[in-house]
């Protein structure tokens, strides 16, 4: 049940592995096996995102419940789609590098899929972010990075 906690979590759109990482660590997972679990996770659902959003865009916006949701999210994705128009793909392994809230690669998926991205270099790209947070994040969880 443990690594099924940690799968979702870091699947999941605002905790992604900076949530999945430090549980897997808690639960008493090796590093290793934890940025592995986590990242592969975290990779996941980024074609399902670039391919369901194309397909379903129309829809998202004919059910009024859904298009509000939508909408917020959009918002979001705009608002911080300045750095990768800036540097382009580099652009969006930078973005999810970052491991702040928001930052993840299902808001760089919304991204790529705003700015019509090539959907293969946007995943290469994205994928290339997420394996850089998890580094990031799992030497935080381990204090590597403590300045305590």
């Amino acid at each position: 049940m443990e690594i099924v906690n940690i799968l979702l979590l870091s699947a999941l759109p605002i905790s992604e592995l900076r949530g999945g990482i430090p549980l897997a660590i808690y639960y008493g997972l090796n590093p290793l096996t934890s940025y592995i679990l986590c990242v592969a996770a975290n990779i996941a659902p980024v074609p399902l995102i670039l391919i369901i959003l194309e397909k379903f865009d129309w829809i998202f916006k004919k059910i009024p419940i859904i298009n509000s949701i939508y909408s917020y999210v959009i918002k979001i994705a705009e608002k911080r789609k300045k750095a990768i128009e800036k540097y382009g793909y580099l652009g969006l392994t930078i973005f999810v590098a970052i491991p702040a809230p928001v930052t993840g690669a299902w808001t760089a998926s919304l991204i790529a899929f705003l700015m019509r991205l090539n959907k293969l270099k946007a995943f290469f790209y994205i994928s290339a972010g997420v394996f850089i947070a998890g580094l990031i994040v799992t030497s935080a969880t381990l204090g590597i990075f403590s300045i305590f």
